[in-house]
């Protein structure tokens, strides 16, 4: 027997706020959202973020940094050349622009952060900002 959900519209909402939007692309039935994947790894001196975004060139990934809050989008391209006389029955190719967003603990250094792109990952060596040590004053 299959068990029985109730709906609830603000669960919903709830997920888009931790994917980094509120709002999720047209799709049609079966067809599968394109998002962007991640993985986020950390030692002492910086993080390191791997993220999946395939069949996109480097030039359309945009990342941004602002102290703790990092944020990647692309803009995805179906550039499919159709004869004349041919018909797409069916096309499951997402174009559009597709983002992600997400804080992490502890600032980052903008001006030492790295990215590459190979193989339909990014990768990104974001290093932790130096926080600064207190310190006792004399008096004098």
């Amino acid at each position: 027997m299959a068990n029985i959900l109730r709906y609830r519209p603000a669960d919903d909402a709830f997920d888009d706020l931790f994917r980094g939007f509120f709002m999720r692309p047209v799709r049609f039935d079966g067809q599968q959202e394109l998002q962007i994947k991640i993985d986020v790894s950390e030692d002492d001196k910086a993080y390191k973020v791997q993220a999946d975004i395939p069949g996109v060139k480097k030039e359309d990934i945009n990342v941004n940094i602002d102290g703790s809050q990092v944020a990647i989008s692309a803009e995805v391209k179906n550039e499919k050349e159709v004869r004349e006389g041919d018909k797409v029955l069916r096309s499951e190719r997402y174009v559009g622009r597709v983002s992600r967003a997400f804080t992490l603990a502890e600032d980052v250094d903008e001006s030492a952060a790295q990215a590459k792109y190979n193989n339909g990952v990014l990768e990104l060596v974001l290093p932790k900002r130096a926080t600064a040590k207190s310190r006792s004053l004399t008096i004098q």
